[in-house]
């Protein structure tokens, strides 16, 4: 016989184990999963989406962080060092990420190996800051990673301290230090006098960061670098690339009015102004930056960035296969699938002449400029190459 307003209930087999039926469970449910397990969508079913993103009971703990938010965790607690120098007389940011940020001190232990990374063009090493956290990760925290920019494509801020060195290759002045040929002296001269000789190196470098990596390889052999990552190598034949035939008569031809619209338009521009740009432009890219600085829009900045990539198109021509040959077992070359400053055209060809070489195709469609929306993929990817390398250390 059943009884008002509830079913009969028919308990079965003895067990030691009570067995309740289910409207009488002792199970607290939240009032937020209540309310959700009302709503209903069109069809009258009932909306489970609602009740996943819920606690199920009162005691239970919310869900584990997404990989996404404990990696930008992660990256907030790794220390990186913001240093301005004067290198070849010309004003410099280094980026150095991890505890050691001068080698000399002697209250950290020295490390074994430098990994180095030389940016594209705008040379702001700022950008590469993600890049560099998730590799320095990737790779334990045993070894330094350093970003350094190209002369005169980063200014201090007016109450930045420079180091300047009295002796050495940074005393003494780089002719033409902001051109494609400076800029590889630049680079030079900075690891001459503030990475110990012993020091091994790894070479990281970016776009035009390539042809110097291999222009460093050519003119310091004597330097202690193991390997080389050329990462969208830019090292032939840019003006004829897909955006080099854009880019060039810009930067060539048309580089003085250019010069003068950054001047008329961002030199009477206030700082608060220009600021609000940057970060406008950076969320739109969706890119986070903790040290960019307002160059970006800075007359003086820019100039010198159209400048380089001027030369870029006419002295970037010929692949220099002679360095290539010698350092083939250092070198990793890294070409993308859509890239249209170094096209498939250029891996195809690299690779045929090279064919016992460490030359790739990106298989994961990562664009160019991957320091906006891929520094983890890239990093990912890099530490893997590393990993042979490290345990020698």
């Amino acid at each position: 016989m059943k009884e008002k307003g509830r079913d009969h209930y028919n308990p079965g087999p003895k067990s030691e184990t009570p067995v309740y039926p289910r409207a009488e469970r002792p199970e607290v449910v939240c009032f937020r999963e209540q309310c959700a397990a009302r709503r209903c969508d069109v069809t009258g079913r009932r909306d489970f989406r609602s009740l996943q993103r819920l606690p199920r009971t009162v005691g239970e703990s919310r869900p584990p962080l997404r990989r996404t938010e404990m990696d930008s965790e992660t990256q907030e607690e790794i220390p990186v060092h913001e240093e301005f120098i004067l290198c070849g007389g010309g004003e410099t940011q280094v980026l150095k990420c991890g505890p050691w940020t001068d080698f000399n001190d002697l209250s950290v232990d020295r490390p074994k190996l430098l990994i180095f990374i030389i940016p594209g063009n705008p040379g702001l090493s700022s950008f590469y800051v993600p890049f560099a956290k998730d590799l320095y990760c990737l790779t334990k925290k045993r070894f330094p990673v350093w970003i350094i920019s190209h002369a005169g494509h980063v200014l201090p801020p007016k109450d930045k301290k420079i180091v300047t060195t009295s002796e050495g290759p940074n005393a003494q002045e780089i002719k033409d230090i902001y051109g494609l040929s400076g800029q590889i002296e630049h680079k030079l001269a900075f690891l001459r006098t503030h990475v110990p000789k012993e020091m091994k190196l790894v070479l990281i470098g970016h776009s035009i960061g390539c042809y110097i990596s291999l222009q460093i390889l050519k003119r310091a052999p004597e330097l202690p670098v193991t390997r080389a990552f050329l990462l969208f190598p830019t090292i032939e034949r840019m003006s004829e690339s897909p955006n080099g035939r854009i880019a060039t008569p810009l930067l060539c031809w048309f580089r003085y009015a250019l010069y003068v619209i950054s001047y008329l338009v961002f030199k009477p521009c206030p700082e608060k102004i220009k600021s609000l740009i940057c970060k406008m432009s950076l969320q739109a890219m969706n890119v986070k930056n903790e040290f960019l600085q307002m160059n970006m829009l800075e007359p003086f900045c820019i100039a010198n960035a159209v400048y380089l990539g001027g030369q870029e198109m006419m002295e970037v021509v010929k692949r220099d296969d002679e360095t290539i040959k010698e350092n083939l077992p250092k070198l990793t070359f890294y070409y993308g699938t859509t890239d249209r400053w170094c096209p498939k055209e250029y891996y195809e060809d690299i690779k045929k002449d090279f064919p016992e070489g460490d030359i790739q195709l990106c298989e994961k469609n990562i664009p160019h400029a991957f320091i906006m929306n891929f520094s983890k993929e890239m990093a990912t990817t890099v530490a893997g190459w590393l990993r042979e390398e490290l345990s020698k250390f």
